[in-house]
C-alpha cells in the first residue's frame, strides 16, 4: 500500500496512537450481545510466491497457492476485483474455500475511478452480479474512492450508495483530506453512512493518520493496516488496535474484519498471525493462526519483539 506511505526512519518521529472513539462511535452497536463477534484476519492477495517455504508448502504451484491460502487465513482483501471480476472466477474461488472463510473484493475502478460514481449502473451491476456468486463466502466489499475525490462530491457518494442494495454487505473507502477536516462534510457524511447501514473503511498508514476517524457507522469494522516491516512501531499499534477492539466488543461489535499489508510480504502473515495471538488471548477467541512451514527467519516467536 503506497498511499500514506512513509520511511522507517520517519516512523520514531511521527505520532502512531489510535485516536479516541469518536462520541458517536457508541451510537453504533446495538446493545450488549451473547452472541460471538465474528473475526476475519487476512491479507490482501493469496499469489505470493515468497509464501512458499513459509506458508505454502514447498514447491506448491502457482494454482494451487489459494488452496493453502485459505488453510492459513479465514479472509481476504481482495484488491485484484479492482481491475477485473468474472463470476466463473468467482464461482471457482467460494468453491475453494471452507465453511466461514469470506472474500471482500473491492469495487471495480471503472466505477470508482472513471466513472467517478456517475452514470456507473453498467459496471455496478456486472460487479454485483459477480461479487453474488461467493454466496454465503462474501463478505463486505469495499468502495475505495479517489485521493482526489473530495466532500464537494457527497451528493455523487449518497445517490450510489443509495443505489446499492440493502442486503450487499459495503463499506467505503474515502481518501480526500477534506472528508476528516471540514466538520460539516465530516458530520453530514457519516451521518449519511449511519443512515444507509454502511460502514467507512479505517486505514491504518503512518503518513495520513486524520483517515484513522473512529466513527463506526455500523456494529461493524473494516479495518486496513499498513505495517512496516515489522518495525517496534507495528506491534505497538496491533497492541493498540487490539485493545480498542476488546472494547468495542464488549460493547457490542458483531463483525471485524482486518486485513494486513506490508511492503515486504513475507512480513504479511507474521503480521496477522501476531494480531491473531494478541486478539485471540485479549478476547478468549479461538481465531486459527497460520501454520507456519519451519522455523526459518518468518516464524512467529522468533520476530516477535519482548513488548
Amino acid at each position: 500500500m503506497k498511499y500514506g506511505k512513509v520511511f522507517s526512519h520517519e516512523l520514531e518521529h511521527l505520532d502512531l496512537s489510535l485516536p479516541p472513539d469518536h462520541s458517536d462511535t457508541i451510537k453504533a452497536f446495538k446493545s450488549k450481545k451473547n452472541n460471538p463477534v465474528k473475526v476475519h484476519v487476512g491479507c490482501a492477495k493469496w499469489g505470493i510466491k515468497e509464501w512458499v517455504g513459509l506458508i505454502y508448502p514447498r514447491n506448491t504451484k502457482d494454482k494451487f497457492f489459494l488452496d493453502q491460502y485459505v488453510k492459513n487465513f479465514n479472509g481476504i482483501e481482495m484488491n485484484t476485483t479492482f481491475y477485473s471480476i468474472k463470476k466463473e472466477n468467482v464461482e471457482n474461488w467460494a468453491s475453494r474455500a471452507p465453511d466461514g472463510f469470506r472474500f471482500s473484493p473491492k469495487f471495480l475502478r471503472s466505477i470508482s475511478h472513471l466513472k467517478r460514481l456517475n452514470d456507473a449502473g453498467y459496471f455496478t451491476d456486472q460487479f454485483l452480479d459477480a461479487a453474488e456468486a461467493f454466496g454465503e463466502k462474501l463478505g463486505p466489499s469495499f468502495l475505495q474512492l479517489p485521493d482526489n475525490f473530495a466532500g464537494r462530491q457527497l451528493e455523487s457518494l449518497r445517490k450510489y450508495v443509495q443505489d446499492i442494495p440493502d442486503d450487499f454487505p459495503m463499506f467505503v473507502e474515502l481518501r480526500h483530506t477534506d472528508w476528516f477536516t471540514d466538520p460539516a462534510i465530516f458530520d453530514e457524511t457519516f451521518t449519511m453512512m449511519a443512515e444507509q447501514k454502511r460502514g467507512v473503511v479505517l486505514t491504518d498508514v503512518g503518513g495520513r493518520r486524520d483517515v484513522l476517524h473512529m466513527r463506526l457507522t455500523v456494529p461493524k469494522v473494516f479495518i486496513r493496516f499498513n505495517g512496516y516491516n515489522l518495525h517496534p512501531s507495528d506491534y505497538q499499534r496491533l497492541d493498540e488496535w487490539v485493545q480498542r477492539i476488546k472494547y468495542w466488543i464488549q460493547n457490542g461489535l458483531e463483525e471485524l474484519y482486518f486485513y494486513a499489508h506490508q511492503e515486504d510480504e513475507t512480513h504479511t502473515p507474521v503480521t496477522c498471525d501476531y494480531f491473531i495471538k494478541k486478539i485471540n488471548e485479549a478476547c478468549n477467541l479461538n481465531i486459527a493462526r497460520p501454520d507456519f512451514v519451519t522455523d526459518n527467519a518468518g516464524m512467529p516467536g522468533t520476530l516477535f519483539p519482548d513488548i
